[in-house]
């Protein structure tokens, strides 16, 4: 039997939705994750990293919107923000990311980025 932790001691989760602005055509997902964890990497370190908790989730990358999510903890959520704007390029294409919403679950991320609703961005990088 696996035991939880209580509450009071698990780690505080945050998602960071995010968009792709590319110049010409679409990047690949496994591009992206590269892209963005060795941006994550440079800003903040490896320690840095290892506290931040950042998890890009697959299955919520949208490929025709170029939408996705990062998990990371709370207390992170500027330097995350601050390693997507550095990224300018992915292999041969100049690309910029914006921040879209962080919001505390993928459930209200997910009501809040329907096609029904307009989304202002945080900021554009």
């Amino acid at each position: 039997m696996k035991l939880k932790k209580p509450p009071s001691m698990r780690n505080k989760k945050r998602y960071v939705i995010f968009r792709v602005h590319a110049d010409e055509g679409t990047v690949p997902f496994d591009n992206v994750k590269d892209a963005v964890m060795n941006s994550i990497l440079n800003w903040v370190g490896e320690r840095g990293a290892a506290q931040a908790h950042v998890w890009i989730i697959k299955n919520l990358w949208d490929a025709k919107k170029q939408t996705g999510y990062i998990q990371c903890s709370h207390k992170t959520v500027d330097e995350v923000k601050t390693a997507l704007s550095l990224i300018y390029q992915i292999g041969d294409q100049k690309v910029t990311f914006q921040t879209l919403k962080v919001t505390g679950t993928i459930k209200s991320g997910k009501n809040k980025t329907r096609k029904g609703k307009q989304i202002k961005p945080l900021f554009i990088c």
